[in-house]
């Protein structure tokens, strides 16, 4: 069982909490006008559009890329500016998806209850003793009171089999407020827990979902959270290992959650960078990140970009 993080650890300051937004696909079309914006921490989110709202943060990009401290994300988050209401946020590389929690925090501050769904090859729910990071950020969404359940999608990571069990954060679990959607690794170790059904095992991306698609129909208000490392890697390129969805796995989900949209997040573009500390440094290579051709780095990044156009279009399309 996992150990409860004192509850001052996760006192971070909250920014002031967006509008409400009315419900109904009528009103929610109207959101499509809202500009981007783009937390600028590693130079690698190329312009999206001249109305987009641009935060350039690459001073940060020591402290808080992988993962920082709870204090840390803290500071970030009260020196950004942001404007109260927006379009897609990016965030730039996966290495900072923890950063998520930043927009989730607002929206749920609102008092409304929605749901979390996350396209990710990983987890994200994995035990970090130094504070948040890239692979734990999502224990840290389950504990926000209006987050009512976070649905991790696309999961093709062996961090959820047998020989890491120890590693997943199991109190989401247990409060019921998680579930792990994979295709090929299984879970049975949450049979333990008497939780077995919160991991749902598809063979292929077309099965998980057809099963994920029936689960969205009672779902009321969705945050939609896309990490690229969810998707072929002779289709995208990301700084870490990738799974096998393709892009028409993402337009049915979009679409699937048409007029339910309530915020999104993209991550996962490609990126390099040199920590300058060696704790960083250690902890990466010991998590087995990808190690990069910096040659082709241009080239991959452009794809992102066309690719990051493309995910736009298929929001407008479902009312965002």
């Amino acid at each position: 069982m996992d150990r409860k993080p004192a509850a001052q650890a996760f006192a971070l300051p909250l920014a002031p909490p967006v509008r409400k937004r009315p419900q109904g696909i009528g009103v929610l079309m109207s959101w499509n006008s809202l500009p981007a914006l783009v937390l600028d921490l590693d130079n690698s989110v190329r312009r999206i559009a001249d109305s987009e709202v641009r935060r350039p943060l690459q001073d940060w990009q020591e402290s808080v890329r992988y993962g920082c401290s709870l204090r840390e994300l803290g500071r970030l988050e009260k020196h950004l500016t942001l404007p109260p209401e927006h379009g897609c946020l990016f965030l730039g590389s996966g290495d900072y998806h923890h950063l998520s929690l930043i927009p989730l925090k607002r929206l749920s501050a609102s008092g409304e209850a929605f749901e979390i769904v996350v396209c990710d090859n990983h987890p994200d729910n994995m035990r970090y003793p130094f504070g948040i990071h890239c692979g734990s950020w999502i224990y840290w969404a389950c504990r926000l009171p209006a987050v009512s359940h976070v649905h991790v999608i696309g999961i093709t990571s062996a961090d959820i089999t047998w020989s890491h069990a120890w590693e997943n954060y199991l109190t989401p679990f247990l409060a019921r407020r998680l579930t792990y959607w994979s295709i090929g690794p299984d879970a049975p170790w949450l049979g333990w827990l008497g939780r077995r059904q919160y991991c749902r095992r598809s063979e292929t991306a077309d099965e998980l979902l057809a099963a994920f698609a029936d689960r969205l129909a009672t779902a009321r208000r969705i945050y939609l959270s896309i990490d690229k490392d969810v998707f072929r890697q002779d289709l995208i390129r990301t700084n870490w290992d990738q799974g096998v969805f393709e892009k028409r796995h993402l337009a049915q989900l979009i679409q699937a959650c048409a007029g339910k949209l309530t915020g999104v997040d993209i991550t996962g573009e490609i990126s390099h960078y040199e920590y300058k500390g060696i704790f960083k440094k250690l902890l990466t290579r010991l998590d087995t990140q990808v190690e990069l051709d910096i040659s082709r780095l241009p080239a991959w990044q452009s794809q992102q970009h066309l690719f990051n156009l493309e995910i736009l279009e298929l929001l407008k399309q479902a009312g965002y």
